[in-house]
């Protein structure tokens, strides 16, 4: 079993709480991150993870939320070939429970090839991407939480001449978890400790 040590992270100036590893580094330490998002990355393996707030979208329904995000950053990120390889139903969220209305969470799974930063489509990487959208509808708020976990690195990226080009070596084989992992305790440890971050009195 992997060795990883983790740990509880404070979010949004400790309004959220979230654990995962902490080989993952706080980006906002290297360069300026949006008011809205928090992105944290293991430059070692070219993993990243990234909780954002946003809009409510409300002509998007509930069942398959995850999946039109998804797709939407795909687009936004001008993938190519970008497949949905699961998804998951509407799950209640009763720890994120706002003024008795309970919060749902859905959760997609894609592959997609993408470029790192302003390369270009020469330079795409084969990338798996997990997203979940818990939807807190008491306070009229998404949030998505992302992980990125390349399956195979090209030559050509900025990303080669760290983690090397070609398939991605398995993080088991580093005595690191899974990405899927990391995903999955990042979304179920995920809690609200103050709700005025969202504009919203006690």
């Amino acid at each position: 079993m992997a060795q990883e040590v983790y740990s509880q992270r404070s979010l949004f100036g400790g309004a959220i709480f979230s654990t995962f590893p902490n080989r993952f580094q706080d980006v906002s330490n290297i360069r300026q991150v949006p008011d809205h998002q928090e992105a944290f990355v293991d430059p070692a393996r070219d993993e990243s993870l990234i909780i954002e707030l946003l809009d409510f979208k409300h002509d998007v329904g509930d069942n398959g939320s995850a999946t039109w995000f998804l797709q939407d950053l795909a687009t936004e990120q001008e993938a190519d070939g970008s497949v949905v390889i699961e998804q998951s139903g509407v799950v209640e969220a009763p720890g994120l429970c706002y003024r008795n209305i309970p919060a749902v969470v859905t959760t997609a799974v894609g592959q997609m090839a993408i470029s790192k930063g302003r390369q270009g489509r020469e330079a795409q990487n084969t990338v798996r991407v997990y997203v979940a959208n818990l939807r807190l509808k008491g306070v009229t708020t998404d949030v998505l939480i992302t992980a990125y976990e390349p399956i195979h690195i090209n030559p050509l990226s900025e990303s080669a001449s760290t983690v090397g080009a070609g398939s991605a070596a398995p993080a088991l084989q580093s005595g690191h978890l899974p990405m899927a992992e990391v995903f999955r305790l990042a979304v179920s440890s995920f809690k609200i400790n103050d709700w005025n971050l969202f504009g919203s009195g006690p």
